[in-house]
């Protein structure tokens, strides 16, 4: 990481803070308006997506109660927490979604961290995100990158091409290979779907989407 300031890596780790302190429920979005009931068994890839889709499993549930149970996402839900207008989302019974969470290895994976823009240190230097205005740019762009994992869509067909949350996105669509479903343009395979609640999907991603 090339940020340099200790209390701002403080606050960025605190976003994802369910890798080091937080329960399994620890970066759950709370919501008092819904009543908790049992998290559905996640669906495993493999099946025949020609199949009728199964019935919401948990109708009174958001996906604002689920997100962050499963802790091999929980990076994502944290950051998905900590961004006012999506959190808003995902507590709206009216919004259906589907969330395309991906996993914490992903992440961690990435060449740089979610709230780094390459074309930002070249034009602001290392301390890009130092200061007040550094952290404005670090909480805009890790608003961009959990925008590019939102479909504003849920049931969301097989082959319908839609724009995620981000403004200026690409049509991304999913496919069937080999029983998988793959998230095409960029080829990122869905491990399993974790939820289906009252107000959509959480599917867990093997990679990050490339939205620059």
């Amino acid at each position: 990481m090339r940020l340099s300031s200790l209390a701002y890596f403080q606050f960025l780790t605190a976003t994802a803070s369910a890798q080091l302190v937080a329960a399994p429920f620890g970066l759950a979005l709370t919501s008092h308006n819904h009543q908790q009931q049992p998290v559905m068994a996640p669906e495993q890839q493999g099946g025949d997506s020609g199949q009728p889709q199964p019935q919401v499993q948990q109708p009174g549930v958001m996906l604002s109660d689920v997100m962050g149970r499963d802790r091999s996402t929980n990076v994502f839900a944290g950051f998905a927490r900590d961004s006012e207008a999506v959190a808003r989302r995902l507590d709206d019974p009216a919004r259906n979604s589907t969330v395309l969470a991906p996993l914490n290895s992903a992440i961690d994976g990435l060449p740089r961290k979610p709230w780094e823009d390459l074309a930002e240190y070249h034009a602001l230097g290392a301390g890009a995100y130092e200061g007040d205005d550094g952290r404005d740019r670090a909480r805009r762009n890790l608003r961009r990158f959990v925008e590019a994992h939102v479909v504003p869509v849920s049931p969301w067909p097989e082959g319908e091409k839609r724009r995620t949350l981000l403004e200026g996105d690409r049509d991304i669509w999913w496919e069937t290979r080999d029983g998988v479903r793959v998230i095409q343009p960029d080829g990122i395979e869905v491990a399993s779907i974790a939820s289906r609640v009252g107000n959509g999907e959480v599917w867990i991603l093997k990679g990050v989407r490339n939205y620059a």
